[in-house]
Order: C-alpha cells, then sequence, then structure tokens
C-alpha cells in the first residue's frame, strides 16, 4: 500500500512541477491543425473507398464501398 501511494504522490509531483503545459493559444493552433490534417485523411480514405468501391462484373455497375471490395477478396 505504501508503494501506492509514493506512485500517486510521485505522480502528482510530476504533473505539478515538470510537464510543460501548453498556453491557450498553443491548444487552439493545434486543435486546427489536428482538425484538418483529420479532415484531409478522411478526404483521402472516402476516395481510395469510392474508387476501389466501384465496380465493373459482368456489365454490371455498383458502389459497394471498401468493405464490399475486402468481402470480395476475402471469398
Amino acid at each position: 500500500m505504501a508503494n501506492l501511494k509514493t506512485y500517486f504522490a510521485e505522480s502528482y509531483n510530476e504533473l505539478m512541477n515538470k510537464v510543460s503545459w501548453p498556453t491557450w493559444k498553443e491548444l487552439q493552433s493545434s486543435s486546427i491543425i489536428v482538425l484538418v490534417t483529420a479532415f484531409i485523411i478522411s478526404l483521402i480514405v472516402f476516395a481510395m473507398d469510392y474508387i476501389f468501391g466501384v465496380q465493373n462484373m459482368a456489365g454490371t455497375s455498383f458502389w459497394k464501398g471498401m468493405l464490399g471490395f475486402i468481402y470480395k477478396f476475402i471469398s
């Protein structure tokens, strides 16, 4: 039990005295960068899903998406 108390005491000390917390401005700019990057990656994934999802087999065209492509590849 003493080890657990020591762990929490040292963790608290490290969070309060050794961690450098970002300023509000730094937090806002980092959040914007993360949101823009997530949006760009989602567009790339959507484009790949659309490209691989459009199938034209036996004269029929349909869109199954990435999961449809994976299921067809597995079976």
